[in-house]
């Protein structure tokens, strides 16, 4: 197949939550022309008329890379389709077999046009939050390759924002709860998160500009996630709090 025949069958997957059968290895997909796919399926949702809101990064955890067996991170692409509100109720039957994870959420301040290093982030970032993500492989069983989930947008399928606070740098040990129905199911430092989650953006400016992307201002950058994943289940309230930063809210039915 093409890699645009790929992300068209990517792309209905999502647009219609229908499983599909791993592609890569059939393929002989490279990671190039996963990132390749991953764009093009955007495109189409740009032609449906979607905004690119931010990205996302993926494999921040060391623990993760050796699993998946890589050395570097992927990133994804997230749309206004994704957003959903704080608080709102979101209904399952229009996602495959969702999973949810928190992480915390930078907002771009100014255009980032080149490689930065941690000490140029307050110029290009204004605030940050407690965010989840929801994830939502289009593969079956949730079981992927590394070209296979790259293809399909890192999983990139939903995402929550909490209020945004000024900009920290102190951020390197936050504590960082999951909470499904009042019970704490996932508790962690935000140091799992690339040991600080602004390495996060610092790794994003990198990939970003080998790619020829830039960074818009006013776009969402979700540094990665801080725990595993949780699949959702209908009637739940999923809260996510990050010390110092509040927390961030959504139901599902």
């Amino acid at each position: 197949m093409t890699n645009q025949e790929i992300a068209k069958i990517l792309d209905q997957a999502a647009k219609n939550a229908k499983t599909v059968p791993q592609m890569a290895e059939a393929n002989k997909m490279t990671l190039a022309e996963a990132y390749a796919i991953q764009r093009q399926s955007i495109a189409m949702r740009e032609q449906r008329g979607e905004q690119i809101t931010g990205y996302k990064m993926g494999f921040t955890s060391k623990a993760k890379m050796e699993q998946m067996g890589v050395h570097d991170l992927i990133w994804g692409i997230l749309t206004d389709e994704m957003e959903i509100q704080q608080g709102e109720t979101v209904i399952l039957s229009g996602w495959i077999h969702p999973k949810v994870e928190p992480e915390i959420a930078f907002r771009v301040s100014k255009d980032i046009d080149k490689q930065l290093i941690l000490e140029e982030l307050p110029e290009y970032l204004d605030a940050m939050a407690p965010a989840l993500e929801i994830i939502d492989s289009r593969y079956e069983n949730f079981n992927f390759s590394l070209e296979d989930v790259v293809a399909d947008n890192c999983s990139s399928t939903g995402y929550v924002i909490g209020n945004w606070q000024p900009l920290s740098s102190n951020i390197s040990n936050l504590k960082i709860d999951l909470i499904i129905n009042d019970e704490v199911v996932e508790s962690a430092s935000s140091a799992a998160i690339l040991k600080n989650p602004l390495q996060s953006v610092v790794e994003l400016s990198r990939l970003a500009i080998q790619a020829g992307v830039i960074v818009k201002k006013g776009h969402v950058i979700l540094a990665g996630a801080a725990t595993k994943a949780h699949f959702l289940k209908q009637k739940q309230t999923l809260t996510a709090t990050v010390e110092s930063l509040g927390k961030v809210i959504f139901k599902t039915v």
